[in-house]
């Protein structure tokens, strides 16, 4: 079986992994940091809202039972793009909306969607969400993987 990855940034990264967890056709998913100038940035130092890392989900899928197409429609449909460097009661540059493309043709689809969503006019305000090529992607602590699943939660109660 030939996998792709898929990273996304929608807020706190625990109901993003849920989110995309179960999900048939993804293959694994993990939590971590992306985007920002740490090299090996811990919870904390992302937390600080100085390293410019977003907290994301890295997916990895088996694109003949999932498309790219499908994810990037979950990813829209489960967070606010419009809200800039912000998601529900998260506040800060971690919790922005991203895309982080992993190929030209990613790029495309992740461009094309952004362009239908804002054409739609689903949402009154401009959609916010960042498209950028994908960094280095760092690991968060292994007691943020799974986190939900780990406390038989399906998303987080506010």
């Amino acid at each position: 079986m030939t996998t792709e990855k898929a990273t996304f940034g929608a807020g706190c990264f625990w109901g993003v992994e849920e989110t995309f967890r179960k999900l048939p056709g993804v293959v694994s998913t993990a939590v971590g940091y992306a985007g920002g100038s740490k090299d090996y940035p811990s919870y904390e130092d992302v937390c600080t809202d100085q390293t410019g890392h977003a907290e994301v989900v890295e997916v990895e899928f088996d694109p003949t039972v999932v498309s790219y197409q499908k994810l990037l429609e979950l990813f829209w449909a489960n967070h606010n793009p419009t809200t800039l460097n912000r998601q529900g009661p998260d506040v800060g540059t971690q919790y922005r909306s991203v895309i982080f493309y992993h190929s030209p043709e990613q790029k495309v689809e992740a461009e094309a969607s952004k362009a239908a969503l804002e054409k739609s006019a689903r949402y009154s305000r401009p959609v916010v969400t960042q498209i950028e090529p994908a960094p280095k992607f760092w690991k968060a602590e292994e007691y943020h993987q799974k986190y939900l699943q780990k406390r038989g939660q399906a998303h987080c109660a506010i």
